[in-house]
């Protein structure tokens, strides 16, 4: 089977960076001739890869779900996704040394909300409401923050056209809905300040995911299913019209789905390693 493999699968630049100073840490704590009496940990998933997790676990390094599990001789590293301002800043006094690894783009989304709704302004969210991201992002939001998922659950709120508002977005989401979602506030509202909020590297591969998928009789997308940039993968490549497979490593795929089919399509989440993606390549081309 042909296989056109996408240019941008793999690592973003803020997963990258992630993982860089984790590395450093254990590095640093590995060349220590005094061991620390605390851990090397991370609050929440450091990045949505399960296959990555495992092997940081292998490595000693503790997920730590609530800043209450740290004590102050621990090393902790804030997820790529970024945290509340309210959990930071507990975080912070709690005497373990914080290392933040919130992707720049995240952290650049945070306080953009931050000065555009210090008057009050509400905030309209286009984002995954349960998703850590989304929670850090609204918690810097200095009016109220509403989030919605589709342009139809916005249909169905109900906002004051006559009060300024602020729209944004989580850094993964699609780039053409939320230009969308722009064009629908601005006939309802009077004032809207509109942000700039989705990361570059997420329209990249979500373009190049439309143009595979046009080309492809198949797509296969390789990613955590914790992560919302890989689904939003998926979902723009179901959308193309062809079979998409979203899944975590080869071995999920099945060759009787790919029976008659000569061209497949492949890309994967910012948060999904090398490896997995090469798997992927090989399982393809031996079809």
């Amino acid at each position: 089977m042909e296989v056109i493999r996408a240019r941008t699968a793999g690592f973003c630049m803020g997963v990258s960076l992630a993982l860089q100073k984790l590395d450093s840490a254990l590095e640093s704590e590995g060349n220590s001739d005094c061991p620390r009496p605390g851990r090397i940990c991370t609050l929440g998933p450091i990045i949505h890869n399960p296959q990555v997790l495992a092997a940081y676990e292998a490595r000693g390094v503790v997920c730590a779900h609530e800043g209450t599990a740290l004590g102050p001789d621990d090393i902790v590293l804030i997820r790529a996704h970024g945290i509340t301002r309210q959990v930071e800043a507990r975080l912070r006094s709690s005497g373990a040394q914080v290392i933040d690894a919130t992707c720049p783009k995240v952290k650049k989304a945070q306080l953009a909300i931050a000065r555009a709704t210090e008057q009050g302004a509400p905030l309209l969210l286009f984002g995954e409401s349960d998703h850590p991201e989304v929670r850090g992002l609204i918690s810097y939001a200095s009016g109220p923050a509403h989030v919605f998922g589709s342009r139809q659950d916005l249909a169905t709120m109900k906002l004051d056209p006559s009060k300024p508002h602020v729209l944004a977005s989580q850094t993964t989401q699609d780039r053409n809905t939320f230009q969308d979602i722009q064009q629908d506030l601005q006939q309802r509202l009077q004032s809207l300040t509109v942000l700039s909020t989705i990361c570059d590297a997420t329209r990249q591969r979500q373009e190049e995911a439309r143009q595979i998928a046009s080309q492809a009789d198949v797509m296969v997308i390789v990613g955590g299913r914790q992560s919302g940039n890989t689904r939003r993968l998926a979902d723009v490549a179901a959308l193309s019209g062809i079979t998409t497979f979203h899944v975590e490593s080869a071995d999920e795929l099945y060759a009787e789905n790919f029976r008659k089919m000569k061209c497949a399509g492949l890309t994967a989440g910012a948060s999904t390693p090398k490896s997995l993606i090469d798997a992927a390549e090989i399982w393809l081309t031996s079809l």
